[in-house]
C-alpha cells in the first residue's frame, strides 16, 4: 500500500467503526443493557444478545453514562437522554455513599455488595459529571459542583504527600499508575469545560502529567511502569517491572493531548517513546494485536490479548499523527490502520454490536459475555479517530 493510500484506507476504516457504532452498538446496548433508573447498565450481554444478572461494578455506570453522552452530543439520533439522565440516578442511588464517594460493586437487584474505596471508581464518576454538563446545560452548575466537591474530598482524604493520591486511607500499597490515568482523563475534561472550576483542574492535569514525567516513566528505558512504592519508586519485585502495551498508549494520547494543550516538547517526546514502545514490543507479530503485559526488560511476560489495548492503539497512532508531519505521520497512519484491523477481529460477533474481550496467544477468542465496560473504550477510539482525520483533512485544506 503506498503512503497517498493511507487517509483514504484510514477513513474507510473509521466510516465502517462508525457505522458499527451507530447503528448497531449504540441501540444494542441501549434496548438490551440499560434498565432505566431502577436497573441501571447491566454489567454483560451474552453474545447470543441477552444480557445476564452478574454483579456490576461501580465503573460500569459512569462510563456507560460518558458513552451515551458523548454519542447525545455527537448528534447520535437514538435515545442517549434516558440512559445518562437516569443511569446517573441509579448510580447515585445504588452506589453513592454518605462521604460522597462511591462504592465498589452491587448486584443486579441494586442492592451495594462492596462500598470500599477505589481512586479508580471516583475518577469516572467525575468523567459522567462533566459529560453531563455537556449534554444537559441546564444541569451544568449542578455536574461542575459535585465534581469539585469530589476534587475537594479527595484531596482532603487522600492527598499523596508528594502529589498525586494514595490508594487507601491508611496508606495501602502497592501504589498504582492506572488510576491516575483516569483522573488525568477526566480532569482535562473538566478543565475545557464552561462552568467547571478551570484553575483547579488545570492544576491537576498539570500535577499528574508532571507525576507520570517524573515517576510512572522509568528513566532508563522510557516505560511506563503499573506499581509503586510510597515514594513513587518502582514498586519491590515482579509487579514493579510490569508495563502493559495498553497503558504505554494511553498515556502516550493522554500526555500528547496535554503537550498540545501547554505546548510542553517534553510530554510530546514521552508519548512518542511510550508510543514506540507499545508498538515495537506490544504487538504480536503473528496475531497482529496489543498483548496484555510486557516486563521492565519489554519481554512478553503475557500474550492474552484483551480488546481494550487495540483502542488506545488507534487513539495514540491517530492523535500523534496530528501532532507530526512527513514521513513520521505516515508512520502513525499506518500504526492506526493495523489497530483497527485488530480492533475489527473482536467485533466479528454473532449479533452485531457485541464484541470479544479475550484472544488467546493460539488466536482464539474465550467464550464469554461482552462486558459493558469496553464500550467506553471502544467509543472513544472511534470518536476520536474522526476527530484526528478531520483535523488532518482540515490541516490539508488550509496547506492547498
Amino acid at each position: 500500500m503506498t503512503r497517498t493510500m493511507m487517509p483514504e484506507k484510514l477513513a474507510q476504516a473509521a466510516k465502517e467503526l462508525s457505522r458499527w457504532l451507530h447503528d448497531d452498538a449504540l441501540h444494542l446496548w441501549r434496548r438490551a443493557g440499560f434498565h432505566g433508573s431502577a436497573g441501571g447498565f447491566c454489567e454483560t450481554i451474552g453474545l447470543d444478545g441477552v444480557p445476564t444478572a452478574v454483579p456490576r461494578r461501580s465503573r460500569v455506570q459512569p462510563r456507560q453514562v460518558y458513552c451515551f453522552a458523548e454519542a447525545g452530543a455527537r448528534g447520535w439520533q437514538g435515545d442517549w437522554q434516558a440512559p445518562v439522565g437516569e443511569g446517573l440516578a441509579f448510580f447515585d442511588r445504588v452506589y453513592r455513599l454518605e462521604t460522597g464517594f462511591y462504592g465498589a460493586l452491587a448486584d443486579a437487584q441494586g442492592s451495594l455488595l462492596d462500598a470500599s474505596f477505589d481512586l479508580y471508581n471516583q475518577a469516572f464518576a467525575i468523567l459522567s459529571f462533566v459529560y453531563t454538563a455537556k449534554v444537559f446545560p441546564e444541569r451544568r452548575a449542578e455536574m461542575a459542583q459535585r465534581a469539585s466537591a469530589m476534587l475537594s474530598a479527595l484531596k482532603a482524604g487522600y492527598a499523596h504527600p508528594v502529589a498525586g493520591f494514595e490508594e487507601a486511607n491508611p496508606s495501602r500499597l502497592p501504589l498504582c499508575s492506572n488510576p491516575h490515568m483516569h483522573l488525568f482523563e477526566a480532569s482535562l475534561a473538566c478543565e475545557a469545560e464552561d462552568g467547571f472550576d478551570t484553575a483547579a483542574w488545570t492544576a491537576l492535569s498539570d500535577e499528574i502529567a508532571q507525576l507520570c514525567m517524573r515517576c510512572f516513566i522509568g528513566g532508563e528505558n522510557g516505560g511506563l511502569r503499573e506499581f509503586f512504592n510510597h515514594d513513587w519508586s518502582p514498586f519491590d519485585g515482579a509487579r514493579g517491572r510490569i508495563m502493559e502495551p495498553g497503558h504505554q498508549f494511553e498515556w502516550a494520547w493522554l500526555l500528547a493531548r496535554w503537550s498540545e494543550r501547554r505546548g510542553n516538547a517534553e510530554a510530546l517526546a514521552k508519548a512518542r517513546r511510550l508510543f514506540r514502545i507499545g508498538e515495537e514490543h506490544g504487538i504480536c507479530a503473528t496475531r497482529g494485536v496489543a498483548v496484555m503485559t510486557l516486563l521492565d526488560d519489554f519481554s512478553v511476560a503475557d500474550p492474552l490479548a484483551r480488546l481494550w489495548p487495540q483502542t488506545e492503539w488507534i487513539k495514540s497512532a491517530a492523535r500523534l499523527a496530528v501532532l507530526s508531519d512527513g514521513a513520521e505521520r505516515a508512520h502513525y497512519l499506518e500504526s492506526a490502520l493495523a489497530a483497527c484491523a485488530a480492533l475489527s477481529l473482536f467485533l466479528d460477533t454473532p449479533v452485531a454490536g457485541l464484541w470479544r474481550d479475550k484472544m488467546t496467544a493460539d488466536g482464539s477468542f474465550v467464550d464469554e459475555a461482552a462486558p459493558a465496560s469496553s464500550f467506553y473504550h471502544i467509543l472513544c477510539a472511534i470518536y476520536e479517530l474522526e476527530d484526528c482525520l478531520a483535523a488532518l483533512d482540515g490541516a490539508s485544506s488550509v496547506a492547498a
